[in-house]
């Protein structure tokens, strides 16, 4: 999620804010929308001339900015596409696709592996990626065994990590492996595991703190991370009202955002080893429950990825939120499920 390649070959961020492209994945063809962003919504792309095959559960790009990547419902479970203002032909698909619906989906670090996890035993697929689906990796040896619904490297690329359903009590609702072009055994779980289905991870962009949404209360969970987990941090004082559905930290890793269930769908906190005192609601709130969350690179704008109209909500982000940015003119097609800006050279 964070980390670059080839960034040489991204456009630089202005001066005075960003600009790029923000992806939403979402229910109802097309699946996936794309848009132009400079303060504001350009006029969305064309939509690809293969589309995802259902519902868009998450989208991301790649740490160069070259190729677009979703995950979604039906065959063949995700979709990934050359990306340079627009849809290039989109790539051959995995020899060895993942059985069921992908419900999350990840490049590494240096852009040379792509994983996805989703609703069968073997809970991940991680493939070598090269401008095209190289060889699967070997599943982990002790796979949770039931639906995973988030994953992410972390920012070295030492580490994956899993946010999953719990039917065995030797999980707890996350799982993380050591990553060296394949999977090592599972690392210890946490002292203090989430109190629910892990629904979001992410680690902090220095990759000494690793960040849970997930359902039931507390609805965050946050963990110091030095090739292991640390003891959980204290909760917020005001906590997420409702199951956390996705986070993310901002770019400089001084403030935390959860999308989640029950309004006001979005919570933001100042982070420095700790939660601070979150900060006020927008003034115009996402419409219905938060399912994703992203930064801008440069860290100046916030997007909610929601489950009812307009499906997507941007908010110029400065130790705050700003007035809510003008809905694109032409909306995604149903319910927002992931939401990710394209990367910017530093």
């Amino acid at each position: 999620m964070f980390g670059a390649s080839g960034l040489d070959a991204v456009s630089p961020a202005p001066i005075g804010g960003y600009f790029g492209d923000i992806a939403v994945s979402h229910a109802t063809s097309p699946y996936i929308s794309v848009y132009p962003w400079s303060s504001g919504f350009g006029t969305k792309y064309s939509n690809p001339s293969t589309l995802p095959a259902g519902t868009g559960n998450a989208v991301t790009f790649s740490p160069d900015g070259a190729d677009l990547a979703v995950a979604h419902a039906t065959s063949p479970f995700l979709s990934v596409y050359p990306w340079s203002s627009g849809f290039g032909t989109k790539y051959a698909n995995p020899g060895s696709l993942p059985p069921k619906q992908c419900d999350s989906i990840a490049f590494s670090p240096d852009g040379a592996d792509i994983a996805v996890v989703h609703d069968s035993s073997s809970n991940i697929h991680v493939y070598s990626w090269s401008s095209g689906f190289g060889s699967k990796y070997s599943d982990p040896g002790d796979a949770p065994g039931d639906t995973a619904y988030a994953v992410t490297f972390s920012p070295d690329g030492a580490d994956i990590v899993l946010g999953h359903k719990n039917v065995n009590s030797d999980f707890t609702y996350v799982s993380a492996y050591p990553w060296s072009s394949g999977f090592s055994r599972q690392r210890s779980d946490p002292s203090t595991p989430p109190t629910g289905i892990s629904y979001g991870v992410a680690f902090s962009p220095d990759g000494a703190d690793l960040a849970l949404a997930h359902a039931t209360s507390p609805n965050i969970s946050v963990y110091p991370w030095s090739s292991g987990f640390g003891t959980k941090y204290s909760n917020p004082s005001t906590l997420p009202t409702g199951n956390g559905r996705g986070v993310a930290f901002s770019p400089d890793g001084a403030d935390i955002a959860v999308a989640h269930d029950t309004s006001p769908y979005i919570s933001v906190y100042p982070w420095s080893s700790g939660f601070g005192t979150k900060y006020s609601d927008p003034s115009t709130l996402p419409t219905g429950s938060g399912k994703g969350v992203a930064f801008s690179p440069d860290g100046t704008v916030l997007a909610v990825a929601h489950d009812t109209s307009p499906y997507i909500s941007v908010y110029p982000w400065s130790s705050g939120f700003g007035t809510k940015y003008s809905d694109p003119s032409t909306l995604p097609t149903g319910s927002g499920r992931g939401v990710a800006f394209s990367p910017v050279a530093a």
